[in-house]
C-alpha cells in the first residue's frame, strides 16, 4: 500500500492499535508503559507500534533506549479532510431527500379529503 491514507486506515483497523493511539492522545509513553495493560509481550506491542510508525501515526527516536512513543497528530488532518469531504456529500444528499419528502408531504396534504369529526 503506497497511498498514505490507506496505510493509516489499515493501521487503525486493528482494535489494539486504535487503543494505543487513543492512549497516546494523553501524552508520550514508552513501549513498556504502553504494553503494561495488555496480556501480550512488549515485542507484540512493538510490532503494533511498527505498523503505526509505518503509517506515520507515531514516531520514536531509535537512538535512545526506552524512547517515548509520540503521536503524530498531523496525520489525523489527512483523515479528517477525507472524511469531511464525504460527510459533506452525504449531507447534501440528505438535504435533497428532505426537500423531496417535504414536497411529497405538501402534495399529499393538498389531495387529502377533509376529516369528518365523530362524536
Amino acid at each position: 500500500m503506497s497511498d498514505p491514507l490507506s496505510q493509516v486506515f489499515a493501521a487503525l483497523a486493528d482494535p489494539t492499535r486504535r487503543d494505543l493511539v487513543a492512549r497516546l492522545t494523553d501524552g508520550d509513553a514508552t513501549v513498556g508503559q504502553l504494553a503494561a495493560p495488555y496480556r501480550v509481550s512488549v515485542q507484540a506491542i512493538s510490532k503494533h507500534l511498527k505498523v503505526l510508525e509505518q503509517a506515520g501515526l507515531v514516531s520514536r527516536c531509535a537512538q535512545v533506549h526506552r524512547s517515548p512513543v509520540h503521536l503524530e497528530a498531523e496525520v489525523f488532518d489527512l483523515m479528517t479532510k477525507w472524511i469531511e469531504r464525504y460527510r459533506q456529500r452525504a449531507e447534501a444528499r440528505y438535504q435533497r431527500l428532505d426537500a423531496v419528502l417535504a414536497e411529497m408531504d405538501d402534495d399529499e396534504a393538498g389531495h387529502r379529503p377533509a376529516r369528518e369529526e365523530t362524536a
